[in-house]
């Protein structure tokens, strides 16, 4: 297979988009690695000679152009654009924050946005691709994670919209429903507080618990999901929506064919709710 010359965004060391870049880099390919933070890079990554490190945040209009700008002032035709930057969020909705909302949003969506309207052009003149991570929570109901996958929600609509607008251009989009991966994901994450007086006190625990990731499954290393999307990110076709990592086929199952009242037993039982109604019933 020929290399390729392809960005990808979030490239923070412990993240997927720095074993995603490793993991090209090492298949031959060129690799514009981009965080927010170069320093945040690993070395193992920025150190390789196919490697051209730019500092990026999705969020800033100027901060993308000038990364665009970089990108064409190499003289490399862009192949793919991978927008993995993102940002968790947890809070029960009754106690969301709204700015804090409009945060997670503004990278989470808009962020890709702006990052495909940037580099257009040049993927429109390689016939390229762009590939976006969403998550499988997208398509599940999960308590007390809404702000998050709220808005990754709105990015698989967004990608698979663009999917069309896209195809008579030759440039192919992937949606990537990302199943569970150990990363630094929580830990980038605000310290979760409930706020004073919110209603879920009695489930504090429970609620916190969550939210520091705690009670999530183990999902498999970055390195591994890296692996696993390679062929999603070089390979040819008109693209769609793929389901990978740990868990992503069991939720495409239970999304698609077990029954509402199911999967809200599921939740009712696994993320307090049965314990604050019995609370609650007991004042």
């Amino acid at each position: 297979m020929p290399t390729k010359t392809i960005l990808v965004t979030g490239c923070s060391a412990g993240g997927i988009g720095a074993a995603v870049a490793l993991a090209l880099a090492k298949r031959a390919h060129h690799v514009f690695a981009t965080a927010r933070s170069v320093s945040r890079i690993p070395p193992e990554l920025s150190r390789l000679s196919n490697v051209t490190v730019l500092p990026l945040d999705v969020t800033s209009p100027s901060s993308v152009a000038q990364a665009a700008q970089a990108v064409a002032a190499s003289g490399r035709q862009l192949d793919v654009l991978v927008n993995n930057a993102g940002v968790g969020h947890t809070m029960p909705i009754l106690d969301l924050d709204v700015d804090a909302a409009k945060r997670t949003y503004d990278i989470n969506v808009f962020g890709v946005i702006r990052m495909v309207q940037a580099f257009a052009d040049m993927l429109i003149q390689s016939k390229g691709r762009v590939v976006n991570l969403s998550t499988c929570g997208a398509a599940s109901n999960s308590p007390w994670f809404s702000p998050y996958t709220s808005s990754k929600a709105a990015l698989t609509t967004t990608s698979e919209t663009l999917r069309l607008e896209l195809s008579p251009f030759g440039v192919s989009v992937v949606t990537i429903m990302t199943g569970i991966v150990n990363t630094h994901f929580h830990a980038n994450e605000p310290d979760f507080i409930l706020p004073e007086g919110s209603r879920y006190e009695p489930i504090k625990e429970i609620v916190t618990s969550w939210a520091t990731g705690e009670s999530k499954p183990s999902g498999g290393s970055a390195e591994q999901f890296a692996e696993s999307i390679l062929g999603d990110i070089v390979g040819d076709g008109k693209g769609g929506v793929v389901w990978r990592g740990r868990y992503a086929g069991s939720t495409r199952f239970f999304v698609n064919w077990l029954p509402t009242w199911c999967q809200d037993l599921g939740a009712y039982l696994g993320y307090g709710l049965k314990e604050l109604a019995q609370k609650t019933a007991a004042k």
